[in-house]
């Protein structure tokens, strides 16, 4: 694993000139149209999917993970940006709402224009796909972009930058990337000055995400931020407990726990609760850490999880796999914890390592009432044969995206949004939403003919106004 230390770590003055040549090349590509866009985007694509193995060597290279995730990665980056290109003139091209009656003699459109230079600040867990959720729709809508990597992960974001340049040599610098540490991130939101961005969109800690917040306020630049989670699964009595336990094992072990909307906590009706836990011991203890997952990339990550794997144990759980002699650096063994306390920090903080609570509870109601009382509100699954039951339960439940009898199901459909509430943040990625929250509404009226009754003009009498006025207000009490 590298740590970016060929890469320079760009000031604020860097920061501000990388905004400014992102803004130039900007004009020129918010000019193109959306079609254009979108095959400009296209090629750019293939590009990435033609260098796919490139990508993939580095991120696996600065995050430690295995190659077949990295490349998973890489294919979950392409479909988001397909979209993305495809649907962007759809969404947010000029169409035609409706006047009402009282505004029947205008013609009212609405589209969405660019707002200018986006600056983006990723994360290392994925720095290839949770990024490009923000930069490849922010580039779709005809935004600019400056991205700060993860100083983890620098090469990931200087390899994404030069392949748009070499895939789209007219636009060369639409896409400018700038890496170095945390104050550079903080540059880009403002901390030092304005850095000139119209937007920024965040993806990290809550408490990481306060202080961008702090730094946007100051010019009341727009932020998107997306902070984390600690997602639920909710296994009812008829669920298929083999499909339940294999999804529950790969959400939380995947990419070493790594994973924002990755499983950390299940509720399990007590009737399977035993049962369920034997298969998840069983699946977990199948598998070989250093080729399932990879090591935790922050090293100091390994501080929270044994401080929430310890204080669990204190509080009177059960490991049934695992436990403190699992987590030996740099890659950690699985570790099933249950009986958890709902006020130990394993059930209440972000663990983000391969760790996951599985907790007995009286019903559904119940588990919905405890998957919601965590200050996060990202994602949720639920496991039930009874799929109208099982989608009435996810309407019930608070998380931004709830996936039925998988996990993580909502990942890989670019037509739906992300994002939650709450400690996980506010603003939405992918999707329509995901177009939209790197664009600009801009209504149009435009007067088709001279209506019965002037009500913007004095020159209209005002006893007909007045009538007007009494005869829609009259509609309106009646109907």
């Amino acid at each position: 694993m590298t740590t970016g230390t060929n890469h320079p770590a760009h000031t604020a003055e860097d920061v501000r000139a990388a905004v400014a040549r992102a803004r130039s090349a900007g004009r020129s590509w918010a000019a193109l149209g959306a079609r254009e866009r979108r095959a400009a985007l296209l090629r750019w694509k293939r590009a990435l999917a033609a260098r796919a193995d490139e990508f993939a060597q580095m991120i696996a290279s600065e995050t430690g993970k295995p190659v077949h995730d990295a490349r998973a990665e890489v294919l979950l980056t392409l479909v988001h940006l397909d979209w993305a290109a495809r649907n962007a003139r759809r969404v947010l091209g000029r169409r035609r709402v409706s006047s009402g009656l009282l505004s029947v003699h205008q013609r009212a459109t609405l589209a969405y224009r660019p707002l200018g230079v986006i600056g983006v600040i990723g994360p290392w867990n994925y720095p290839l796909y949770t990024p490009m959720g923000s930069i490849g729709y922010a580039l779709a809508a005809g935004n600019a972009v400056v991205f700060k990597p993860s100083e983890l992960t620098p090469g990931v974001g200087a390899l994404l930058a030069r392949s748009l340049g070499e895939a789209l040599p007219d636009h060369a610098d639409l896409l400018q990337a700038v890496t170095g540490p945390g104050s550079t991130g903080a540059a880009l939101a403002g901390a030092e000055g304005p850095s000139g961005v119209d937007k920024v969109a965040f993806t990290g800690s809550p408490g990481t995400a306060r202080k961008v917040a702090a730094a946007c306020a100051a010019t009341l630049t727009p932020l998107l931020a997306e902070c984390g989670g600690k997602d639920a699964v909710l296994v009812a009595a008829d669920a298929d407990l083999d499909a339940a336990a294999d999804a529950i094992v790969w959400g939380a072990m995947g990419n070493a726990g790594q994973t924002c909307a990755g499983v950390e906590r299940v509720y399990a009706v007590e009737s399977v609760h035993e049962a369920l836990c034997s298969r998840i011991v069983s699946r977990a203890r199948a598998l070989t850490p250093g080729e399932a997952y990879g090591p935790l990339t922050l090293p100091s990550q390994l501080d929270v999880v044994e401080r929430h794997v310890k204080q669990a144990l204190v509080d009177g759980a059960t490991a049934r796999l695992g436990g403190p002699d699992a987590l030996r650096a740099p890659v950690l063994g699985p570790v099933v914890l249950s009986g958890v306390p709902e006020d130990s920090p394993a059930v209440t903080e972000e663990t983000f390592g391969p760790v996951v609570v599985v907790n007995p509870v009286r019903d559904m109601d119940e588990a919905v009432e405890r998957a919601d009382a965590s200050a996060y509100s990202l994602g949720a699954a639920v496991f039930t044969r009874d799929r109208a039951a099982g989608v009435a339960l996810a309407e019930r439940l608070g998380s931004g995206a709830v996936s039925v009898n998988s996990v993580l199901g909502f990942a890989a459909i670019p037509s739906l949004p992300f994002g939650g509430a709450g400690e996980s943040g506010y603003g939405r990625i992918h999707g329509e939403e995901g177009l939209r929250a790197f664009a600009a509404p801009h209504a149009v009226t435009v007067r088709r003919f001279a209506p019965a009754v002037d009500l913007t003009s004095f020159a209209t009498p005002r006893e007909k106004v007045a009538r007007a006025v009494e005869l829609g207000r009259r509609l309106h009490a009646r109907f």
